[in-house]
């Protein structure tokens, strides 16, 4: 196997021309994963750590601008993701071990684009935005088209992703992320639940984003569970009926790591982990 370290886009274009059949490596804590345990033989891998605008932080105007190189620890240190995207940074928290931290990356996490991933229920509430680069140029993709299912991207042959932009949500907007694993660390999410939300001078909800993971073969969104939660205060009774909608939304599978009904049941119950965090500004 041949691994290119390209230093410019340029570069890697040429490099795909040449080696159609070459897969990308950005940080390889799930390629390298996958490739030892199929046996696929790959002949050519295309590194992106030396693409220098693939490894940065950008404070735009409107938000941020987060390269795919950008790795899992750098987000977590990051002053503004901790303080404005805190459903994000409470999935850094919680994603693998600290050695792996320092190698995955958002760019691979998001092209992995598993169901359980960490960081795509918090980028999906946050109304991110995929950049996509390739020879014939840039096209953004919001995330909620980018993924397709388990594995399964928009992206075409000769296509990487060149970052994620996040717009920067207002003050008021607080926002959380909750898992359920068959332990407490290192666990890959039995089900988990970012929320986004912004409450009014009476408490009422005023805006609320919900996206679950490992319930459906994408992230799971349920414009129906907000529309319910919009405007009401968020009583223990009112996360309840909205408990059940969620139950009643989601379309989980068995697999080893939980039942369909039993994750039915928890998607609902993680609503009502709001109660502990709502607080008005």
């Amino acid at each position: 196997m041949h691994i290119f370290f390209p230093t410019s886009l340029e570069e890697l274009w040429r490099q795909f021309e040449q080696y159609p059949a070459g897969q990308i490596l950005a940080g390889g804590t799930d390629l390298l994963v996958r490739l030892r345990k199929s046996g696929e033989k790959v002949p050519v891998l295309f590194a992106l750590e030396k693409l220098p605008n693939l490894q940065t932080i950008t404070q735009e105007q409107d938000g941020l601008f987060i390269g795919a190189g950008v790795t899992i620890q750098q987000l977590l240190e990051h002053e503004i993701i901790q303080k404005r995207f805190r459903a994000l940074w409470e999935a850094l928290n919680v994603f693998a071990s600290p050695p792996i931290r320092h190698c995955a990356t958002l760019g691979g996490n998001l092209c992995t684009a598993s169901p359980a991933g960490d960081t795509l229920a918090p980028l999906y509430v946050f109304g991110a935005v995929v950049v996509v680069a390739s020879v014939r140029g840039l096209r953004r993709v919001p995330i909620v088209e980018f993924i397709l299912g388990p594995g399964s991207t928009v992206l075409q042959p000769g296509e990487i992703v060149t970052g994620v932009s996040l717009p920067l949500p207002a003050e008021a907007v607080q926002s959380h992320y909750y898992k359920v694993g068959k332990r407490q660390a290192l666990a890959i999410a039995v089900v988990s639940l970012a929320v986004l939300l912004e409450l009014g001078q009476d408490n009422r909800l005023n805006q609320i984003k919900l996206a679950w993971g490992s319930v459906g073969k994408t992230i799971v969104m349920l414009p129906e569970v907000e529309a319910f939660l919009k405007g009401k205060v968020l009583t223990t009774d009112v996360l309840r009926q909205a408990a059940k909608l969620a139950a009643d939304g989601v379309s989980p599978i068995n697999d080893v790591r939980a039942g369909a009904a039993y994750r039915r049941q928890v998607a609902g119950n993680l609503l009502l982990s709001l109660s502990s965090h709502l607080q008005s500004r």
